[in-house]
């Protein structure tokens, strides 16, 4: 696994063989976030993020690297968990990243906590996949003017939903991008 960018940039970390997660690849990772600069100030906002199905945490580390001022991981697999908790080690990062070792659905409908990002990359064979985004964008995860980022493959048209701002596919890698409306005051 790699960070591509920002003040972990191309720290590499041996990924277990034994990890059952499917990663994003560099070149999808690379241009979502190339999309996420375009939408969000990092530098200015230092926006917090919360990484759902985090798997390796490829994720989490870049949003933490590119300057998220703090970054939840929830994964319920135990080994992918262990490697998340190594990784944040090994960077120091123990002060700006959680992990939350469980089930994402029980996180979505329990937490109270808004994030001003919220990624999701889900396994693509989740029998609730089609469920997901409509379960975060009705959740307390977001806030106005939150952005939500969900992977999925190109079997998933997820623009009807509300708040659908745009779809980028990079490869067979696809991702259906949300925004909240800012508020009013």
């Amino acid at each position: 696994m790699r960070i591509i960018r920002g003040k972990y940039g191309r720290r590499r970390f041996d990924v277990p063989s034994n990890i059952t997660a499917r990663p994003t690849t560099d070149f999808a990772r690379e241009n979502i976030f190339n999309v996420l600069e375009n939408l969000i100030d990092f530098e200015e906002e230092a926006p917090s993020a919360l990484d759902l199905f985090a798997g390796t945490g490829a994720i989490s580390f870049e949003l933490l690297s590119r300057g998220c001022s703090r970054v939840t991981s929830v994964e319920k697999a135990a080994t992918q968990a262990n490697f998340i908790r190594k990784v944040t080690k090994e960077l120091k990062a123990d002060n700006e990243h959680t992990l939350v070792r469980g089930d994402v659905f029980r996180f979505i409908e329990t937490a109270r906590t808004p994030y001003d990002i919220v990624f999701a990359d889900p396994p693509y064979d989740h029998p609730d996949f089609a469920e997901i985004p409509g379960k975060v964008l009705s959740s307390a995860l977001l806030h106005p003017g939150s952005i939500f980022i969900i992977e999925h493959s190109k079997k998933h048209d997820f623009s009807e939903l509300p708040h659908f701002i745009g779809h980028r596919a990079y490869g067979s890698v696809n991702f259906s991008i949300f925004r909240l409306p800012e508020s009013d005051h």
